[in-house]
């Protein structure tokens, strides 16, 4: 059984890849981030492999593991990104000793590195952008379930064109993104429509990643683009002609009033179906535990920044912090977690089924404590 939930976790690698909420790049991941989320590129452009680690480094990644009075570990792997931000004071935690459970972390650039580990089984908990989540589920029916949310939305429209103002200012102009088949491909031409746009009235211009997105706004005064964080940040210092002209999240929070409480999300923490049927008090720990570590970012995030950079997901403690405002970076499980996530996919599904594994997910994908 184990073996078979292996290879279907493998063929799901290669279907997660066109959705992380990263560009593929890498976040935030997917490839996404998700953009998302992008797994973006890194995660938020997509967040490629690295775990961090006390004992040697691999080269694909950096892990670092702690002690625990039952011995058992818990491994869990993220990508660099948004989706990890929420992560490093936990990480940090363990390292000094400081955390309940026992914790090998791995940190990774892209959302099909981490769900290879998944399909290797060389990790218990994973973060990952959310339609990776939907598409895992399905691939290896039910062998794995989520169990929180941690970021929403990082997509923000940027030009240095005053005219632009919203996503109704878009008719008749050409728009960057950077993915084709992605999760913010298909976000944003839900709000075109939602803002009554017609897919003929605005031109789409792929890019590789989001690299290539933030370097045509640098070159072209009039140019518009979809950019997720921490890549708006990083762009906006570099030309202070840019600003962003739309946050998604609030505009997908607009067009979602009235119909449901489906939410615009990045990030997701799974969690393996056989390792919570076996350690759920654990897992139930580092739900707990991950709560606490996102509420940080919060309430210190001068701290928050230090961390953050010291794990290598931002270069710069400053940028990290300017970022973090607009990472949306939230700690969501239970009932409202199955809401928001389950409005999210449902839009997804009804842009491209493929793009959460060709079926929305059922009660059983949501851990509820």
């Amino acid at each position: 059984m184990k073996k078979t939930m292996k290879i279907l976790i493998a063929a799901a690698v290669c279907a997660s890849v066109l959705a992380a909420c990263a560009p593929k790049h890498p976040v935030a991941g997917e490839n996404e981030q998700t953009a998302q989320e992008s797994a973006v590129q890194t995660e938020a452009a997509q967040e490629s492999a690295a775990p961090t680690q006390t004992a040697p480094e691999t080269e694909e990644a950096e892990t670092e593991e702690t002690e625990a009075a039952d011995g058992v570990t818990v491994r869990v792997a993220g990508l660099k990104g948004p989706t990890t931000m929420g992560l490093v004071r936990l990480i940090d935690d363990a390292k000094n000793g400081e955390s309940e459970n026992r914790y090998e972390f791995t940190m990774a650039t892209a959302a099909d590195e981490v769900t290879a580990m998944v399909a290797a089984g060389k990790t218990d908990i994973a973060l990952l952008p959310a339609n990776v989540a939907s598409v895992l589920y399905n691939k290896t029916e039910g062998g794995v379930a989520v169990i929180d949310i941690n970021t929403l939305g990082v997509l923000y429209l940027v030009s240095a064109d005053t005219s632009v103002a919203s996503i109704g200012d878009l008719s008749g102009r050409t728009v960057c993104l950077p993915g084709k088949g992605t999760t913010p491909e298909y976000v944003f031409r839900y709000l075109i429509a939602e803002a009554g746009l017609g897919e003929d009235e605005v031109t789409f211009r792929f890019c590789s990643e989001a690299a290539e997105v933030a370097s045509i706004l640098a070159e072209d005064t009039e140019a518009i683009g979809l950019l997720p964080q921490p890549f708006v940040t990083a762009a906006l210092a570099q030309n202070d002609k840019l600003s962003i002209v739309a946050d998604l999240t609030e505009e997908w929070d607009r067009a979602q009033s009235g119909e449901s409480a489906g939410r615009l999300v990045t990030g997701v923490t799974i969690v393996n179906s056989e390792f919570l049927a076996e350690h759920g008090d654990l897992v139930d720990t580092f739900l707990k535990e991950h709560r606490e570590s996102i509420a940080f970012t919060e309430e210190d995030p001068d701290a928050a920044a230090e961390l953050i950079a010291k794990q290598g997901i931002v270069a710069k403690a400053p940028l990290a912090k300017k970022a973090l405002p607009y990472c949306n970076i939230r700690y969501i499980d239970g009932e409202e977690m199955k809401e928001a996530l389950n409005g999210y996919l449902g839009v997804l599904f009804g842009q491209d089924p493929q793009s959460v594994g060709g079926a929305l997910p059922d009660d059983a994908f949501y851990y509820i404590p």
